[in-house]
């Protein structure tokens, strides 16, 4: 919670409120594969980054936002990777560093 918590900390608190309720949702889960994720976040999308992992990108807060999160699906442990604006998300940048 402490990487969701530090972004809307620093200038966008208007992402609590969606990162707290995806925190509780997520805590909540119990995924098994994207399919079960987009059953209540349907415009989830996995992504394969540069390490070869395939990650979860999630759009937060009418889509002002993107949630990237590496879900191991077989430990039912979800790391949030990183917390994105949208713009950062475009750049692409991110996918290189995960």
């Amino acid at each position: 919670m402490s990487g969701l918590r530090e972004f809307w900390e620093t200038g966008h608190a208007d992402a609590e409120k969606p990162l707290r309720d995806w925190h509780r949702t997520a805590s909540k889960a119990t995924w098994r594969t994207i399919e079960d994720i987009r059953r209540v976040y349907p415009h989830a999308d996995g992504v394969k980054v540069a390490s070869g992992r395939t990650v979860v990108v999630f759009n937060i807060g009418g889509n002002k936002y993107r949630l990237i999160v590496d879900v191991l699906y077989p430990v039912q442990v979800a790391y949030v990777c990183k917390v994105l604006t949208h713009a950062e998300y475009d750049k692409d940048r991110w996918k290189q560093e995960l």
